[in-house]
């Protein structure tokens, strides 16, 4: 059986999926490269932004971009964000051998 209880409420959510997912594969990333990625508003990025760092799973750093003086928000994914997003995979991967036929 199935054990659905075992997937992370907090990166399940599609958009956290998707902020989680491009920081596992290279970081930092930056709010605006983000956006532009994953197409969100900045109100909807936000919002999964602090769920993830008030989680622990994400790192929030300020910068000055190197091109401006303007101030750069990058954002990584933490050591305990990187173990729960490879747990949650795990998590997938179980769910999907379990539903393969025999």
């Amino acid at each position: 059986m199935i054990d659905f209880t075992q997937l992370d409420r907090v990166i399940h959510e599609k958009g956290r999926l998707s902020i989680m997912t491009l920081l596992a594969t290279r970081s930092p990333w930056s709010f605006q490269e983000l956006k532009a990625e994953l197409s969100h508003s900045d109100g909807n990025l936000i919002s999964h932004l602090r769920t993830l760092t008030k989680e622990g799973y994400v790192r929030e750093s300020k910068t000055t971009a190197q091109d401006s003086a303007r101030p750069c928000t990058n954002y990584e994914l933490t050591g305990a964000g990187n173990s729960a997003f490879q747990a949650y995979v795990r998590v997938l991967e179980s769910i999907v051998r379990q539903t393969k036929p025999r």
